[in-house]
């Protein structure tokens, strides 16, 4: 069973995704829009294709977005593509290197850190010291 593209809740998806305000929509689109039209063309299933070029350059987006999006398809895809909701991850790889290795290298710098930082901290009062008995 086929699934219609619902255009107008397309328009409220994009708009949310690009953090639009409808009232900012709808003051882009001109003096004959408000945000109750917004809400109400957010509605509709099918948009005539003038007012979706319009909001389609307002919004900087193809108009083939919001006649073509389908969420559930989106969804398919990317729970299609990726395993375990890991990117690029291939169950025949394996690591090539030594994990405790790299936390242990970690610790190492973390260290040399520190004790440049008490190296720092020592030469500081001695200079402030030099400083006070002038």
């Amino acid at each position: 069973m086929e699934q219609k593209i619902h255009q107008g809740r397309n328009v409220k998806r994009f708009r949310e995704m690009l953090n639009i305000k409808q009232e900012a929509l709808a003051y882009d689109l001109g003096e004959d829009w408000n945000q109750k039209k917004i809400s109400m063309l957010e509605q509709k299933d099918v948009i005539e294709d003038n007012l979706l070029k319009q909001i389609s350059a307002v919004l900087k987006i193809p108009v083939e977005a919001f006649q073509n999006f389908d969420e559930e398809q989106a969804i398919n895809i990317i729970s299609n593509s990726f395993d375990n909701g890991s990117i690029g991850y291939q169950k025949n790889d394996t690591c090539t290197f030594n994990p405790i290795d790299k936390i242990v290298q970690l610790y190492d710098e973390m260290i040399a850190l520190y004790e440049r930082i008490l190296k720092e901290k020592d030469e500081m009062m001695v200079r402030l010291e030099k400083l006070i008995e002038k």
